[in-house]
């Protein structure tokens, strides 16, 4: 494809060779994952909520988080930490550098659980170490899709795994690395974020429909019926318009295979309770770790 960067301009791994790059946020095009998240909650009902407690609990193994307190970085919708609340939790922490995410999760708060104290939001960026280390400790942090998006995803582990209880558990999802493919989808994310808005729909169009297309088709064959909608929900609740316009324009974007995210954790202590792989697919990759039982000062 004219103007996929070559193997030069690779986004940066986890153990990539721009590993100790400042902790600033990269330089360029940022996509507004707010407005998106603000449209979400248009589509938002009851049935996607109860979806997405499902997905939290099945993916904590952990029925209920009475006692727990739960961190939710990057909050996006809110959703999740809205389904944090749903289980029980002693407290919910919410926060994202971006500030239509922040007045989404206000909006659910205020819908769901007005003048709770044990629902707080706030903005902040993960790269803050400052920030970071001004928030305590929590015995889940939860931070599904976000911490490739922040311009460096290296320094988004480091502080977050800083923000997990001892012996308390850290829940992530990050893309997957796959190579050449990983690049061109690259390019597609910042000449979206870099398009006029009004030309984005007819550009980009094409991207998702052959997609679906290509979907549809697999199911069909399988004598099964397409049936999804643009409208419809996926198993965490999640609607399949504003993801396929997340995944378009998300970017800063980087990727990492398995076993360099797994070897991150656990070279400073930590256990790893799930890895649940795309293998050589597109999509995140989800890790469940468990934080060693140590003091702070032998995770600093």
């Amino acid at each position: 494809m004219a103007g996929v960067p070559d193997r030069g301009e690779k986004e940066t791994m986890v153990n990539g060779e721009n590993a100790d790059r400042p902790t600033a946020a990269a330089s360029g095009p940022v996509f507004a994952f707010g407005k998106n998240w603000l449209k979400f909650l248009g589509r938002l009902n009851e049935e996607r909520i109860r979806a997405a407690v499902r997905s939290l609990s099945d993916l904590l193994a952990a029925g209920r988080l009475d006692g727990k307190r739960f961190l939710d970085v990057g909050s996006g919708s809110g959703l999740f930490s809205l389904a944090a609340m749903r289980l029980g939790a002693a407290g919910v922490r919410s926060f994202d550098v971006d500030p239509g995410s922040v007045a989404c999760a206000a909006e659910l708060k205020r819908r769901h659980y007005p003048g709770d104290g044990r629902w707080t939001i706030s903005a902040g960026s993960v790269l803050d170490r400052a920030f970071v280390d001004s928030l305590g400790r929590f015995d889940v942090v939860y931070s599904w899709g976000v911490l490739h998006h922040t311009g460096n995803m290296r320094a988004a582990f480091d502080n977050v795994r800083r923000l997990v209880s001892p012996g308390g558990r850290l829940v992530i999802a990050i893309y997957n690395d796959q190579g050449r493919k990983s690049r061109v989808w690259r390019w597609i994310k910042k000449t979206y974020c870099r398009t006029p808005a009004a030309l984005r729909a007819p550009l980009f169009l094409p991207v998702p429909l052959y997609f679906e297309a290509r979907r549809a088709l697999a199911a069909l064959a399988q004598g099964k019926l397409p049936t999804r909608t643009p409208r419809e929900q996926d198993a965490r609740g999640m609607s399949l318009y504003c993801d396929w316009v997340d995944w378009l324009g998300g970017y800063p974007f980087e990727v990492a295979k398995p076993e360099e995210v797994v070897s991150f954790f656990e070279a400073r202590g930590f256990l790893t309770e799930k890895c649940v792989a795309v293998g050589g697919g597109s999509g995140n990759n989800e890790y469940v770790f468990r934080a060693p039982p140590a003091d702070a000062a032998d995770r600093a």
